[in-house]
């Protein structure tokens, strides 16, 4: 169950110390509307002392209104982005029909299943993949002009959808640039962290969704971005708690 702090005086939260509902739920983490442009929301699930996983996946650190709220984010979104490096550590395939709410879908005039738009410079998605074979919706493969020709070619003739956006890396504005062009502006960014960190680095992140699981995980788990250097200024949105668990959202600080 999800709740808001039990001040209600947190910015998201009902002042009534209710159960937040799937109604209040969604307004809180839907995209605006009219969108202009792609609009990316990042989703990350964090230990208190800062592991984005346990034993290598990030499975082990969430509850169950984490989960709820991964799925909303699947249910509101245009496109599913993720990293290959997370995609073949977490098992990645294709969002299939019943994983997300259909009448939600349909109401807010989205596909009935997003595509997911998997990033990798080299082009390592093999034809094979559970993330390309017997999907219902063709992934979006983006890689470079450097990939090898025959692994590019391969996936297409596999049925995925092939954007090259960039040299030698993938350039995250040209790959948005791509998304936008189909349609696809609702980003649901599922990680991991080297490409949250290229986002940020880019500029590009407009929400943040985190989960900070009560537990202390210590050992050599990475944070949920690395990357350069570059501080970005964010407010928050809203909090919520379940089972000891904080999930909170950040905005893009207004200038």
């Amino acid at each position: 169950m999800l709740w808001p702090p039990r001040d209600g005086g947190t910015p998201g939260g009902n002042s009534t110390g209710e159960e937040v509902t799937d109604e209040e739920l969604e307004r809180l983490y839907d995209y605006p509307d009219g969108l202009d442009r792609p609009w990316v929301q990042v989703n990350f699930v964090s230990s208190v002392d800062g592991a984005v996983a346990v034993g290598g996946r990030s499975a082990g650190l969430g509850n169950a209104a984490d989960k709820k709220v991964f799925v909303l984010g699947r249910d509101l979104c245009d496109v599913v982005l993720v990293g290959h490096g997370t995609a073949a550590a977490e098992g990645y395939q294709g969002v299939r029909v019943g994983e997300v709410r259909a009448e939600r879908r349909a109401r807010l005039g989205l596909a009935p299943v997003p595509p997911i738009a998997v990033v990798t410079a080299r082009c390592s998605v093999e034809p094979s993949s559970p993330l390309v074979a017997g999907t219902p919706v063709p992934p979006i493969v983006i890689t470079t002009a450097a990939a090898p020709e025959g692994r590019r070619r391969a996936l297409v003739e596999a049925g995925a959808d092939v954007v090259v956006a960039g040299e030698a890396e993938v350039d995250l504005r040209v790959a948005l640039a791509a998304l936008d062009e189909r349609g696809l502006r609702r980003v649901d960014c599922e990680g991991g962290p080297a490409l949250f960190g290229s986002l940020v680095a880019a500029d590009l992140v407009d929400v943040l969704c985190v989960t900070f699981s009560p537990l202390l995980v210590g050992g050599d788990a990475g944070r949920i971005a690395t990357g350069p250097e570059v501080p970005r200024r964010l407010e928050l949105a809203s909090v919520l708690h379940a089972d000891s668990a904080l999930l909170l959202r950040y905005r893009r600080a207004l200038a």
